[in-house]
């Protein structure tokens, strides 16, 4: 059950008082700013008088409380498993990071349980599961308050388990197909393609062997006579009983059939089997399709190094419907889309720009990043949700009187694709997709937004002579992939899973983005002219 106990000290209180104590909220002070968590000194409340300020609001730690970041720290320590590393504390936040690609998982039930033990401390993580690259955040700590007492941290240290990253590891991969009369050479070439693809993308390498009849006995003289760690197998017809031609090959050579058929849609035609100890799979019909599907959650699996039975695959309805793909009875699409909002990223350095911040450049009389807000505010969106970072409190200033969500990125400096994911991470829970401006484009046309959000479809681009812009609409299936981003990788590479519905811009201010003084003054003259 959760509770707060924490005994520390917060509030109002004299200049006389506050010495030593932690500045609770940023504040201006003449002519410096002072960030939240200052710890105050003599210096501090001299300017504080000077300024007229008579008290301030502060957190004073009592006996046996553990600081913010030393806390997050030590929770961090407890739940950072293989493959997982922590990063530094910042702010009472510390980030757990993948260092090689693999698969997320979290032992069932304990980030509810670490979360139930103090308001004060809590675990965010991404889904059990989820595929990924490299350094990217899977988990966050975060000290809610400036301590916790030592008894409640000691309470989550006990609920916590260790978080994990299987690593892929290489594995040799064979893929037989089968054929009928009228197997084109062509759909064989697209099915090694594809297929091999997938298998570069795990770290594994795969060798296509010559077809063979889609029958039971060559296809069973084919498996028998291959050695690789991993047997991939196409039918050249979908596979739809216990008796057709590749469970009974697998039967043949001496294998077993785990499960014909999984709960993921696309993938449902999927055949697990072993031959030998080794994993053999009968491929789906959607596994032609580069679009993510039930074989893409088998495949990642099996090179992580983590078993897959019947019993695995019939946990995967929990999350089975994927995105929509290739189908030959796709699910209803809404004729409409749902609620949609906006999130403004603003968080960069504006290193192009030179001296101060391009988002807080003047055109028309206000800041570019004014513009970037009244924009949406006219196509008729909810308040947006606005992504800070660098010149945090000179945007807020900039923004003074608007009808905004501010969310700050706190690891905003590792690159765009980390502000994004704060922003999704905001998304309220009504949103059903999101539209990603820039807050550097501010001449984007509040007809264009609105358009962008009214037309259905899943993922919706503006187009200006044949050049796709900003912004860009997200529906919330692409969220998990959106929130895993990393550097400066913004969501192109996910755009391949999700069906495009292009609208024309009715100008190329989709495309003008405003990033040196030059853009600036070139936005400027246009107008002029």
């Amino acid at each position: 059950m959760e509770k707060r106990a924490h005994a520390m000290k917060f509030g109002p209180v004299p200049l006389a008082q506050a010495e030593g104590a932690l500045l609770a909220h940023g504040q201006q002070i003449g002519q410096r700013r002072l960030p939240k968590g200052h710890v105050l000194d003599a210096a501090d409340l001299a300017d504080a008088a000077a300024a007229g300020v008579i008290e301030l609001v502060v957190a004073r730690l009592e006996p046996g409380d553990v600081a913010e970041d030393d806390a997050a720290a030590a929770l961090a320590a407890a739940l950072a498993g293989p493959g997982l590393a922590s990063l530094a504390p910042v702010h009472g936040r510390v980030n757990l990071a993948a260092t090689a690609a693999g698969l997320f998982t979290a032992p069932p039930g304990m980030v509810a349980a670490v979360n139930a033990v103090d308001e004060a401390l809590t675990l965010a993580t991404l889904p059990t599961g989820t595929r990924v690259a490299a350094g990217t955040i899977v988990a966050t700590i975060k000290t809610i308050n400036y301590a916790v007492t030592g008894d409640a941290l000691g309470a989550a240290i006990a609920a916590a388990r260790p978080l994990m990253v299987a690593a892929f590891r290489p594995l040799s991969v064979a893929l037989i197909a089968t054929t009928l009369p009228g197997t084109s050479a062509k759909a064989l070439a697209k099915l090694e393609r594809v297929t091999a693809a997938r298998i570069s993308a795990l770290g594994s390498w795969m060798e296509m062997l010559p077809p063979c009849p889609h029958d039971k006995a060559a296809l069973a003289s084919q498996l028998a006579g291959c050695s690789a760690d991993l047997l991939l197998v196409a039918g050249a017809s979908a596979t739809v009983d216990r008796g057709d031609v590749i469970p009974q090959a697998i039967i043949a050579t001496g294998g077993t059939v785990e499960r014909l058929g999984m709960p993921v849609d696309p993938g449902n035609l999927l055949v697990l089997g072993t031959l030998a100890g080794r994993p053999v799979i009968g491929l789906p019909g959607c596994a032609k399709s580069p679009k993510r599907n039930g074989l893409d959650l088998v495949l990642e699996r099996l090179a992580a190094g983590l078993a897959v039975t019947a019993e695995t695959i019939a946990a995967m309805g929990d999350g089975g419907l994927l995105p929509e793909a290739e189908r030959p009875e796709p699910r209803a699409v809404a004729s409409a889309p749902g609620r949609v909002g906006a999130i403004l990223l603003a968080a960069g350095r504006s290193s192009r720009f030179g001296a101060g911040h391009k988002l807080l450049a003047p055109w028309r009389g206000k800041p570019l990043v004014a513009h970037a807000v009244d924009a949406i505010a006219a196509a008729g969106l909810p308040p947006p949700i606005v992504v800070l970072g660098h010149y945090e409190a000179a945007v807020r200033t900039a923004l003074a009187g608007h009808d905004v969500q501010f969310v700050t990125a706190p690891d905003w400096a590792e690159g765009m694709g980390r502000s994004l994911a704060a922003g999704i991470t905001a998304v309220p829970a009504d949103w059903d997709a999101a539209l990603i401006c820039l807050g550097d484009m501010p001449a984007v046309e509040p007809a264009l937004i609105a358009a962008l959000a009214a037309t259905p479809g899943e993922l919706v681009v503006p187009l200006w002579d044949g050049r796709r812009g900003h912004p860009v609409r997200w529906p919330r299936a692409a969220f998990t992939r959106l929130m895993a981003l990393t550097g400066d990788n913004g969501g192109k590479a996910a755009m391949a899973d999700f069906t495009v519905t292009e609208v024309a811009a009715p100008s190329a201010a989709c495309l003008v983005d405003i990033d040196t003084p030059t853009a600036l003054a070139e936005l400027a003259a246009g107008e002029a002219g």
